[in-house]
């Protein structure tokens, strides 16, 4: 990853070709700007299959060019300082500076740009799929087709988490539209031949071929990532452009690709069709995507999670938060259980759990297995609608403690200075009136507990799901996970404001 990750977004005309680094996000960049037409540097030379001619000419004509134009705002003039009346420099800079926005006047008046991509014809109806940053603050959306027809198209929806648009054109009439259909992209296995198709410059369908590299790819560009990997060159400007198999159905939307130049060096990413399917049905259907909620903060089970747990290999999703009167908390989840399935889909990771959530239609019932202090239980819930506008809160920092305070009596454990929780610290370290447990008064530097970022002021809720309530029931139930042969001890700590997540600590 150290080479920068492009992603593929439009060449902004002459001048904002210069400015490519403006378009870098989190280390990506849009593959829909100009590139080297050159081949994949790098790519590593594979006998594919005798031919994809055939395949080719069935579904070239259905993909097309997007071409984009925007009108871009005049950048703010530098205004002359002031200056005290009769300074010297006062006439130099006034001149100086009047000149200065006579020739910004000129150069900053409002400007059209310019960006290219590619898409897909999904419907004979006009409808067509790219991916969002292919359209992002696009005034004019255009389909140019590989007849020579340009189509001005309208954006019917858009969903940034995992970047595709859908748009509609309307058809010249006698001139049916050409369309392909989505595969089945959970049935593709690492090595199996794809071929990647795009219309990057208006210059006709550009075709490369390529295997799967690698399934589920997280490239960290949204909570959704399950990207398919290609070695199939993607080059800029092929972005929202159709990923098929030998068959010729899409399996793939291609979206972005890891790049120190700019052009393809055989490892490209495409959002899976059976991901984008669901979405592009909402889109289509309500203008917005609709994703399934039930309202848990998750945690990864680490392997030292997993050893407290008794899990016997880091697997599931671990809950540390339930909202409270959400379908989870309904449906009878409680902080610390162990997710292993979801509506009779297997949670790998914590990972797994918002994408496979998500894709679940809101207002279905589902079955959950949990394990539950080392139980497996089945719940059962009704997936709730995703709000997209929530923003998790900021967690507070908790306050130092004041040097008058008085005196409170702790006991050293697990790196931790640990007191029972009193009026006088709930009130020090501002911690909400219905949380309880043992407050952290200090934490010793360069403990396991420190790189954890347990701080003081927060609350040991539970230890391996048992709650506590003083220093002396944390140290009976590490003496008895001890005895037990455990290594490890599951706490449950809370933020003053009552933020919960778990971590595991060394018992020794």
């Amino acid at each position: 990853m150290s080479n920068g990750m492009d992603a593929a977004a439009g060449t902004r005309g002459a001048r904002a070709r210069t400015g490519i680094a403006g378009l870098l996000l989190a280390g990506l960049i849009a593959a829909t700007s100009l590139g080297s037409f050159g081949p994949p540097a790098g790519a590593a030379a594979m006998k594919g299959p005798d031919s994809v001619a055939d395949t080719a000419a069935n579904v070239m004509d259905a993909v097309v060019n997007i071409s984009t134009s925007q009108t871009v705002a005049p950048s703010r003039s530098v205004p002359t300082p002031e200056l005290p009346p009769g300074s010297p420099f006062e006439e130099f800079f006034e001149e100086f500076f009047k000149r200065r926005q006579q020739q910004q006047g000129e150069d900053n008046a409002p400007r059209r740009v310019s960006s290219l991509g590619s898409g897909f014809v999904i419907d004979q109806a006009g409808f067509i799929v790219t991916n969002n940053h292919v359209i992002a603050d696009a005034d004019e959306i255009y389909a140019n087709f590989a007849d020579g027809s340009k189509l001005k198209a309208e954006l019917i929806g858009r969903d940034t988490k995992i970047d595709i648009a859908l748009l509609k054109v309307t058809p010249e009439e006698g001139k049916p539209l050409k369309a392909v259909k989505f595969g089945n992209s959970d049935v593709l296995r690492v090595g199996d031949w794809v071929m990647a198709i795009g219309n990057p410059f208006g210059l006709g369908g550009t075709l490369t071929v390529g295997v799967i590299s690698a399934r589920n790819r997280d490239i960290n560009s949204g909570p959704y990532d399950n990207f398919l990997q290609t070695d199939a060159a993607i080059n800029r400007g092929n972005s929202g452009g159709p990923l098929f198999n030998m068959d010729g159905d899409v399996i793939g939307i291609n979206t972005a690709i890891i790049s120190p130049s700019g052009g393809s060096i055989g490892i490209g990413f495409a959002v899976p069709a059976n991901t984008a399917v669901p979405i592009i049905a909402q889109l289509k259907e309500f203008g917005e995507a609709r994703r399934g909620w039930i309202g848990v903060r998750i945690q990864q089970v680490t392997p030292e999670i997993a050893e407290s747990l008794a899990l016997g290999r880091p697997r599931g999703a671990l809950v540390g938060a339930v909202t409270e009167d959400g379908p989870a908390a309904k449906g009878g989840l409680k902080a610390g259980d162990v997710v292993l399935s979801f509506d009779g889909k297997e949670v790998k990771d914590m990972r797994s759990l918002p994408i496979i959530v998500a894709d679940t239609p809101v207002d279905k019932e589902v079955e959950v297995v949990v394990v539950r202090k080392g139980t497996e239980e089945k719940l059962k819930l009704v997936v709730g609608r995703l709000n997209e506008a929530e923003v998790a809160a900021a967690t507070p920092e908790a306050p130092e403690a004041k040097p008058d305070a008085p005196k409170v009596e702790t006991q050293k454990l697990l790196g931790l200075d640990l007191a029972e929780l009193t009026p006088e610290l709930r009130t020090r370290f501002k911690i909400k009136d219905e949380l309880k447990g043992v407050v952290v008064m200090a934490v010793e530097p360069g403990s396991v507990a420190a790189e954890r970022g347990i701080a003081p002021g927060n609350l040991i809720v539970e230890v391996n799901q048992e709650a506590t309530a003083t220093p002396k029931d944390i140290e009976n139930r590490l003496e008895a996970l001890k005895k037990d042969g455990r290594r490890s001890a599951l706490l449950m700590v809370a933020d003053p404001e009552g933020q919960i997540r778990f971590t595991a600590l060394p018992v020794d």
